[in-house]
């Protein structure tokens, strides 16, 4: 008598998970770098150094998958990378003119907005687990808020605020859209960046000084700043968290990113020198609650549409 056959077992979602919190961390701490970089007038030639920081080493990573890529896909690509350029035009506007803490504690409201919009798009409704784990999460970013000296919100406040539906739009948009589902990572990160430094340069002209101008005053705490925004919190970040959302669901990914403002204090505490006092402690650690309990909430629940698992190559990519 034949063996019954072995179930497949299911994956380690931990696996998925820790990468993301990389992320987070990663991108908590950029508030700080752009606050360190940018002024107003230099908005977006920072961006067009930004990014060709990040397209240069990509360009040589992807080139050859490039090839492989159909109109449909860069279309799609495209698609995202004008959302992509949204945000990161207004945010980093939003950044210049509200304080680092304050900008990574807002943004976190983007794992409110994404199975908002999810659902909404899905005709559905979220758990009351995933709800209720939103809401605790919600209140520990008040705390937070306060605890780190929180003022009336200005328009950087409000800028910052606009980001998090926009990310939102943009997580649940490269979760649905058909035309990227199977496009390989690396291909369809270095179209969206590649389509972001479009739009910058376009506007360039318009505001600011010019991006090598702008370049020739740096020193090298500067360009150290720069390299860490275009390779890390640009490349690195946007390949995981894409590599991610593939596997797990919208929802799973933004709860996990929305750590991010705990990473936030966390560095405004230690190296900015913000104080985060008692209230903001309590804060801190609700937020650690309700982001674990929301994980597994959504972990739970099944996507409203199939995740398509990238080819085989895809997951050995390094990018």
């Amino acid at each position: 008598m034949s063996a019954m056959p072995t179930p497949p077992r299911a994956p380690r979602l931990w696996l998925t998970d820790l990468p993301v919190l990389v992320v987070a961390a990663i991108w908590g701490s950029s508030y700080l770098s752009v606050k360190t970089i940018a002024t107003g007038d230099t908005v977006v030639p920072l961006l067009v150094l930004r990014f060709l920081v990040a397209l240069l080493p990509m360009a040589a990573l992807v080139a050859g998958r490039l090839r492989r890529l159909t109109l449909r896909e860069i279309r799609g690509g495209v698609v995202l990378g004008l959302i992509l350029a949204t945000i990161f035009l207004v945010e980093t506007y939003g950044v210049v003119h509200t304080s680092a803490t304050n900008a990574g504690l807002i943004i976190s409201l983007t794992m409110v907005f994404t199975p908002l919009v999810e659902s909404l798009l899905a005709r559905t409704r979220p758990s009351a687990a995933f709800v209720a784990a939103a809401v605790l999460s919600v209140v520990g970013v008040a705390l937070l808020t306060q605890g780190a000296g929180f003022e009336r919100p200005g328009l950087g406040d409000l800028l910052v605020l606009l980001v998090a539906v926009i990310r939102a739009i943009h997580v649940v948009v490269m979760h649905r859209m058909k035309s990227v589902r199977r496009t390989e990572s690396g291909a369809l990160t270095f179209v969206q960046l590649a389509t972001c430094l479009g739009v910058f340069v376009l506007v360039s002209p318009f505001s600011g000084p010019a991006p090598w101008r702008l370049a020739a005053t740096f020193d090298g705490g500067q360009w150290a700043d720069l390299l860490y925004l275009g390779l890390m919190c640009t490349v690195f970040a946007f390949f995981v968290q894409m590599w991610a959302v593939r596997r797990t669901s919208p929802s799973r990914v933004s709860l996990l990113l929305g750590t991010e403002p705990l990473w936030a204090a966390l560095i405004g505490v230690e190296i900015g020198g913000d104080k985060l006092g008692a209230l903001g402690m309590v804060g801190a650690g609700l937020v650690l609650v309700g982001t674990s309990w929301g994980r597994v909430a959504a972990g739970r629940s099944v996507p409203a549409e199939p995740v398509i698992m990238p080819v085989p190559e895809t997951v050995n990519a390094n990018v």
